[in-house]
This record gives C-alpha cells, structure tokens and sequence, in this order.
C-alpha cells in the first residue's frame, strides 16, 4: 500500500467489523485455523488502524463448533450455544496472536469471564482502549445462549456508539437470491432494514437488524478477502450493500 492510500481520509471514526468463523479457514478446507489466512486477515486489519479508525472486532466460532447443528448430535440447544460461544475465544486468541505480530496493541474481552485469558467486557474500559488506539476484540457472543454472534455485533456497535458495523463475507453484497445457486441473483447496492427483514434476506438474524434500525447504525456487507476492499468501504466508495433506515 503506498504512503498516498494510507493518508487518504475515513468516513468512519469507529467501527465495529464482523467476521464468521470461516474466515479462519484454509482454501481447501484442511484446517479449521489456517496461520496463513490469520496473517493475511492481520495485514488487512493493520491496515485499517494505520488510518487512525478505532476497530473493534466481533468473530464467529463456526470454523470450530455450531451451536445449532449440535442439536442434532444429541447436545441440547443451550449447552451448544455455550460451546459455540468457548470457539468463538479460540478464535479470538489466535487473532489477538496474529495483529500483535504486526505490531497492534490488541485486547480481548469477553462476555463469559475467563481472566487468565481475556479481560471481562466493560464497556466504559472498551471505548477507552479504542480511544488509545487499541483494536479489541469481542469474543464469546452476548454471553447468552439463542444468540448469534451477528447479534453480538450489532449489541457491541451499539453499546460502544459506533458509527458503522461492517459484516466482511465471502461475496460482495446482498442479493436477492444466493448468487451461487440463482445465476440471475441481483445484488443490491442499498437497502432499507425494513425491506430486508421482510424479505427475509439471510444477511444477518432480525435481532441485529433491529438493533441497528434502533440505533441508526448502518451495516455494509462487502467481500473482506478481496484485497483492500474494507480501506474502499471505510472511504465511502460505493462498496458491497449498504443497509439503512
């Protein structure tokens, strides 16, 4: 990235990005925590900070462990969203590892105390280390079963006022179909919350949307693993699916 791109000017001050747990993984599926898509996530997250953006961060546990789908294996909803909840730690730690590598002061707190590891989630000592330049993490979901970590997302956005909540995907937007399976599918390039939860458009679970909706914080799905695209979405270029009031 050249010194000009790094120097070019935000949108956004703070913002809250959501990443699943598959982002963790490898290309061919080998591994459920590839070192090399952790340092490639890194980099990009370096570079958001280098733009002087306070970054807070929501990640999945999917990679690792579905609550849900647990059910189905003879572990009851509630015990699986707890262990879904302890994957979502894992995750967080080996991408606290992998930022501090690059020289960013992260810290991880969690919804679920676990001093040895993480800090406990304390909103006012959260804002505070973003204030100082500190990316932090947010790891085990809302800390409560029958929640998704999406969820999470949108209640830390709105607990920590930020001004965005960015969700980085596989794909570029949200469409009126799965683009992979309908190859007529039309990707939107804005829409109302209102309109998407009467859709029913899979991009988050209703209960983000509306808190997001309450809290008028927009949410932009764009495609994280095509290079540089979260700097193009934190400059306000016509990026991904901007979802609004």
């Amino acid at each position: 990235m050249s010194a000009k791109e790094e120097a070019a000017p935000t949108r956004y001050r703070r913002v809250v990005l959501k990443l699943s747990g598959e982002a963790f993984n490898s290309r061919d599926g080998s591994r459920n925590l590839d070192p090399e898509r952790l340092v490639s996530i890194a980099e990009e997250l370096a570079a958001v900070r280098s733009l002087g953006v306070e970054l807070a961060l929501v990640v999945g546990g999917g990679n690792i462990f579905r609550g849900l789908p647990g059910v189905q294996s003879g572990i009851d909803r509630t015990t699986g969203d707890y262990m879904g909840m302890l994957a979502t730690v894992i995750n967080s730690l080996a991408l606290q590892t992998a930022l501090e590598n690059k020289g960013v002061p992260t810290r991880l707190m969690t919804a679920i105390e676990m001093p040895k590891v993480a800090e406990p989630l304390i909103r006012r000592r959260a804002m505070r280390h973003l204030e100082k330049g500190r990316v932090v993490i947010f790891a085990a979901g809302t800390g409560n079963p029958y929640f998704t970590t999406d969820s999470a997302a949108a209640l830390r956005a709105s607990e920590i006022r930020a001004d965005v909540l960015l969700k980085g995907t596989k794909v570029d937007g949200v469409y009126s179909d799965d683009p992979q399976k309908v190859p007529g599918a039309t990707r939107y390039e804005r829409i109302s919350f209102s309109e998407a939860i009467a859709r029913r458009l899979r991009i988050m679970d209703t209960a983000a949307f509306s808190l997001c909706m309450e809290n008028n914080i927009p949410i932009i799905v764009f495609n994280f693993f095509r290079k540089n695209e979260i700097l193009r979405v934190l400059r306000g270029e016509p990026v991904g699916t901007v979802v609004e009031a």
